[in-house]
C-alpha cells in the first residue's frame, strides 16, 4: 500500500505543475502565439529526456509516437491554448475536469480496466468539488471555446490509455521522450506556416519557457506516464483534478485573496473524491491484479490482450 501512495504522489507532480502553468502561461508567454507556444513547450521538453534516455525509436514505435505526439503533444496543447482564450479558467478547467470520467470508460474500453464502484464516486465527488470552486454562476460560455476544450479532454484521455496501451516494455522516460519530440517536430512547421517568424522572447519570457518545457512538460509528462504505467487508469484521473486545484489555490496565494468557504468546500471534495479513488488494497498488499510479464515488441502479453503500462 506504501508503494501505491508513492506512485499517487509521483503522479501528482503533474496536475500540480500544470495548475501552476495556467499562470506562468497567462501571464508570461505571448497571447497571439499558440503554434510557437507549443512547439517551444514540446520540443525542447523532448530533445532534453532524449538526450536523457539516449534511446530513438525502433519498430512500430516510429509510428506509435508519431501518433501519440500528435493525440498527446500536438493538437492537445494547441487546442488547450485555444480555449484558455476563448473561456473563463473556471469553465476550461471545469471541463477538463471530465477526464476521470472519460479515463475510466476509455480505460474499461481499451485496457480492461474496470472502474470500480470507488473510482466512480470518487469522480462524481471530484467534480462536484472543481464546480463549487470554480463555477461563479456570472460568466457566459463560449461555444467554440467549450468545443475546444471538450475535445482537448477527450483526445487526451484516448491518447494517455492508448500510450498505456501500447507502452508495456518499454522504458517510459524514452517513450515520453518520443512523444513530445514527435509533437514538436509537427507543431514547428505548422507555426512557421500560421504565425510566421518565431517570436522575440524577453528575459521572462525566455526564463517562463523554461518553467514550461522543463516542469511543466519534461518533468510533468513523465511522472503522469509513470502513474499510468503502475495505476489503474481511473485513479490517475482523479489525481488529475489537482489540475484545477492549483490553479485555485495558486491564483489565490498570488492575488493575496482568501478562499471562500464554497471554494474550501470545493477543494475539501476534490481532495476526499481523490482518496476515495486510490487504488484499493488486495488480500497481498497489491494493488489490483498483477500485470503479465512484458512481451517482445509487436506481440501481446500473455493473459492481457490490453492492458499494456503507459
Amino acid at each position: 500500500m506504501e508503494a501505491n501512495l508513492r506512485w499517487v504522489a509521483l503522479t501528482a507532480v503533474a496536475p500540480v505543475a500544470w495548475g501552476a502553468n495556467y499562470f506562468v502561461t497567462h501571464e508570461f508567454l505571448p497571447a497571439d502565439r499558440p503554434f510557437y507556444g507549443a512547439a517551444l513547450r514540446a520540443l525542447p521538453a523532448g530533445l532534453i529526456l532524449l538526450g536523457l534516455c539516449r534511446q530513438l525509436p525502433r519498430g512500430v514505435w516510429w509510428w506509435r509516437s508519431a501518433v501519440l505526439g500528435l493525440l498527446n503533444v500536438s493538437v492537445f496543447f494547441v487546442l488547450v491554448y485555444a480555449a484558455s482564450q476563448l473561456l473563463p479558467t473556471s469553465i476550461a478547467s471545469t471541463v477538463m475536469a471530465l477526464s476521470p470520467l472519460a479515463m475510466m470508460l476509455l480505460g474499461w474500453a481499451m485496457v480492461a480496466e474496470r472502474p470500480g464502484s470507488t473510482h466512480l464516486a470518487g469522480a462524481a465527488i471530484g467534480l462536484g468539488g472543481v464546480c463549487l470552486m470554480l463555477f461563479t454562476g456570472t460568466t457566459e460560455a463560449s461555444v467554440p471555446g467549450v468545443l475546444a476544450s471538450a475535445a482537448a479532454m477527450l483526445m487526451s484521455s484516448f491518447g494517455y490509455i492508448l500510450a498505456k496501451r501500447w507502452s508495456a516494455g518499454i522504458d517510459v522516460l524514452a517513450s515520453t521522450a518520443w512523444q513530445l519530440t514527435a509533437g514538436g517536430l509537427f507543431l514547428l512547421p505548422a507555426a512557421a506556416a500560421v504565425e510566421g517568424p518565431p517570436p522575440a522572447l524577453s528575459a521572462p519570457q525566455f526564463l517562463a519557457f523554461g518553467y514550461v518545457a522543463l516542469v511543466a512538460t519534461a518533468l510533468a509528462f513523465v511522472a503522469w506516464f509513470t502513474g499510468l504505467r503502475h495505476l489503474p487508469a481511473g485513479t490517475v484521473g482523479l489525481v488529475g483534478l489537482l489540475n484545477p486545484v492549483t490553479g485555485v489555490v495558486l491564483g489565490t496565494m498570488v492575488a493575496g485573496e482568501m478562499l471562500t468557504l464554497q471554494q474550501l468546500c470545493g477543494l475539501a471534495l476534490v481532495l476526499a473524491g481523490v482518496v476515495l479513488g486510490r487504488p484499493a488494497r488486495t488480500a497481498r498488499g497489491q494493488s489490483g491484479p498483477r500485470s503479465a510479464p512484458p512481451a517482445p515488441e509487436g506481440r501481446p502479453a500473455p493473459g492481457s490482450a490490453a492492458r499494456n503500462p503507459r
